[in-house]
């Protein structure tokens, strides 16, 4: 795999070319090659407890719930709790199920002064397939990446 400022010009590309209000759009690959490789990467998983607790998660990511579970209202307290669990100026790899929340918590973060906000395309389950079932078209399950399921 390419190596870390490579892989973080060709997301801020895909960034510029989407016109993403935050640095950069990852693959789950690519953003597992930095979390590896650069002791500033966080992974900031904003899902739901629930989906933390039935679907699985990244071992060694910040856990920040973008909404609440059931009633979907946006996590009013996000930003306070970003700014108390990751250092502003570190890279910060934003995941959830498919990728939305994810792109607005990053929106919300660069606008709330955090730089190094990346958005991880596909989030951890992967967009649906023709059954309207997740996990077999991308995401970081479907990569083989490291997870695990209470």
């Amino acid at each position: 795999m390419a190596k870390i400022p490579e892989i973080l010009k060709i997301a801020q590309n895909r960034g510029a070319e989407a016109n993403l209000p935050y640095d950069g759009a990852l693959l789950p690959a690519e953003a597992f090659e930095i979390l590896n490789g650069s002791a500033v990467a966080v992974l900031v998983d904003v899902r739901t407890r629930a989906e933390i607790d039935w679907v699985g998660f990244v071992p060694g990511a910040v856990h920040i719930e973008w909404q609440d579970y059931p009633g979907c209202q946006r996590n009013p307290q996000f930003i306070e709790t970003l700014r108390q669990s990751v250092p502003e100026d570190g890279l910060l790899l934003f995941l959830c199920r498919s990728g939305a929340r994810s792109h607005a918590a990053a929106s919300a973060a660069a606008a709330a002064g955090f730089t190094g906000c990346y958005n991880i395309l596909q989030g951890f389950e992967g967009d649906r397939d023709a059954q309207g079932h997740r996990n077999r078209l991308g995401g970081w399950r479907a990569a083989g990446l490291p997870w695990k399921q209470n």
